[in-house]
């Protein structure tokens, strides 16, 4: 790691940091039980991940993945249609896998909180009000009883890296654990709704469509203020509110 020219912030929150110096991410995280699951996971997961250069809480060093990511949220994907379904093969092989020993997603949590967002969306004028109504009803469909699978559980686009039309690894695996498969799905075609299609391909099993659309308008109100409160603009375009703006259109 000598004659590096630069640190990079790649994520900076009060919870946690991330930082690249040369070919080498350093994730310090306030709360080491994060990193537990993050390296635990990795080390259970069918799919290629980072390796794990060394481990000093509160810091963990990892090796770059090469390539580059699939996406990002807010912008267009200039990866293949190719590269998208070998994300949902990838997805497939994860949820195939047998099942992490730990719990995963709350789903009565989710719910609980859903309604306390709502208010405070409309309450802030983040967003009319029918816009959030309307969310909030698609929403209903994604709380559900699921069989579970082994979850990723922050499947964000940006965390799934290609060269080319092939899968170089996924990263950031602290939320991994039992959960939802159609979760995943939803969190890796948040606004890119149009590269379900190759990712439903990929993945090469029948999926409900409505749900994986419930988990985008869940996972947005949820979101928002979360995001505004560390500092992340959700209005930007193709992020959170406008994916609620599309959801409550229907489009």
């Amino acid at each position: 790691m000598t004659d590096v020219e630069e640190v990079q912030v790649v994520v900076a929150h009060h919870e946690r940091t991330t930082l690249r110096v040369g070919d080498v991410f350093l994730k310090i995280d306030t709360d080491q039980t994060r990193t537990d699951v993050e390296v635990e996971a990795m080390a259970m997961a069918p799919v290629p991940t980072p390796e794990v250069l060394w481990r000093k809480p509160p810091v963990l060093a990892l090796a770059a993945l090469p390539g580059t990511a699939l996406g990002r949220l807010g912008e267009p994907s200039i990866a293949s249609s190719a590269a998208w379904a070998a994300a949902g093969a990838a997805v497939r092989m994860l949820h195939d896998a047998p099942l992490p020993p730990w719990p995963g997603r709350n789903l009565d949590e989710d719910a609980s909180r859903l309604d306390g967002e709502c208010e405070w969306l409309i309450t802030n004028d983040v967003l009319p009000a029918d816009v959030v109504t309307r969310n909030r009803r698609i929403a209903e469909a994604a709380l559900r009883p699921w069989t579970p699978v082994f979850m990723h559980g922050d499947l964000q686009v940006s965390h799934v890296f290609v060269d080319g039309d092939e899968i170089t690894g996924v990263i950031d695996w602290s939320e991994a654990g039992q959960g939802d498969a159609l979760f995943d799905l939803a969190i890796l075609t948040l606004g890119h709704e149009e590269h379900l299609g190759d990712v439903v391909a990929g993945y090469g099993a029948d999926v409900d469509l409505d749900v994986i659309r419930a988990w985008w308008s869940l996972r947005s109100l949820l979101a928002v203020r979360w995001l505004v409160e560390h500092g992340f603009d959700p209005s930007s375009p193709g992020c959170e509110v406008d994916v609620l703006r599309s959801q409550a259109a229907g489009r």
